[in-house]
């Protein structure tokens, strides 16, 4: 019979030539996904006018409703245009609970997040509202005394329930910091700070997804952990530019989708006009099935809105036919999700 490991020490594990398994999760053929539910990646412009900014991407959330969509997803700093230059100039902070709780938000401390939840209301759909600036108290790791009082400006995306509650908080982990000679540098570092957790949000009764944004999705680990610990979907709002779009967007969302048999839906902004100044998004909002598949994307840069119905029956075929949660070998090397926790994100607020 196989071992039941919870946490794998490879120092102290037995020598075996079976594979160790760690959890029902990573070992299981069944769907976390336990209904068929339509999701919609909008693909739409920032430009400097916030206001005009949620006032647009309402306008397509509740499009996306009308299309029966159940779950929508919005881009990258959708409310900003996307750009050190502008992350302390449009960054918000987000209300704590002793405020939502008490229905006291104030829509004019609070334009972003008041709007947001507004949408997911009128809507009636499970909102993962892209990614705005966020200022905040909180420090990037876990408080220490000196880093009481100051402020730290975030990448951070936000997830409403239908009724309007915010159910998830994912700060971006990986910080876009490249240098491609000729072609682009961007260094977010320079204004952000990075996220710590990984967030995994309950949405019922379909099951859970993972949050990403932009840069996180190129380290492979936390997609891997997302699928191990149960989402039925990894959900990635990004701008990724016209250098490292048409080399990786795609290749990135079907890499991932295949390694960890779950589908993946990501949605970037839409491309500035030629001649605009500022970051031009790839755009091709994509969403690809367990198997690797492109269910819909995006037509180039331009607005527009994709959609797709994820079914349970498509990650249960995938695994049986090619059932590499059944084959991993934990006694060969580690599981990188036997120590990580994850959660909702939302302990990050308080």
């Amino acid at each position: 019979m196989f071992r039941l490991f919870t946490r794998l020490n490879i120092r102290t594990a037995l020598p075996t030539t079976k594979p160790l398994l760690t959890s029902a999760m990573s070992t299981t053929t069944k769907s976390p996904l336990s209904q068929p539910v339509k999701i919609a990646c909008i693909q739409l412009p920032s430009g400097k006018d916030k206001t005009s900014n949620l006032l647009l991407a309402r306008e397509k959330v509740l499009e996306a409703a009308q299309n029966k969509a159940d779950i929508v997803v919005l881009p990258e700093c959708f409310n900003s245009p996307y750009g050190c230059e502008w992350f302390n100039k449009y960054a918000e902070p987000i209300p704590p609970y002793s405020k939502r709780d008490a229905g006291i938000v104030d829509e004019q401390e609070y334009p972003s997040f008041s709007a947001m939840r507004k949408m997911a209301i009128d809507a009636k759909v499970y909102l993962v509202a892209g990614s705005i600036p966020e200022r905040s108290k909180n420090p990037p790791k876990k408080a220490r005394e000196n880093h009481m009082g100051k402020e730290y400006l975030y990448n951070t995306s936000l997830t409403f329930s239908p009724q309007g509650s915010l159910i998830g908080v994912h700060r971006k982990i990986h910080l876009f910091d490249i240098d491609i000679p000729g072609k682009i540098k961007f260094t977010e570092s320079e204004v952000l700070s990075p996220g710590h957790t990984l967030t995994l949000i309950n949405l019922p009764p379909y099951g859970s997804i993972g949050v990403q944004i932009c840069y996180d999705i190129r380290f492979p680990e936390l997609s891997a952990i997302y699928a191990r610990k149960g989402a039925f979907a990894v959900v990635v709002p990004g701008a990724f530019n016209l250098t490292t779009g048409p080399l990786h967007w795609e290749l990135l969302a079907r890499g991932r989708a295949n390694d960890n048999q779950v589908y993946f839906a990501m949605c970037s902004p839409a491309r500035s006009a030629e001649g605009v100044e500022g970051y031009k998004a790839w755009g091709e909002s994509i969403i690809v099935d367990p198997m690797g598949r492109v269910l819909e994307k995006a037509d180039g840069g331009k607005e527009g809105i994709v959609y797709a119905e994820l079914k349970p029956e498509e990650i249960e075929n995938a695994r049986a036919g090619i059932p590499v949660t059944m084959q991993r070998r934990w006694d060969v090397y580690p599981d990188i999700s036997a120590k990580v926790e994850s959660g909702d994100g939302l302990d990050l607020l308080e």
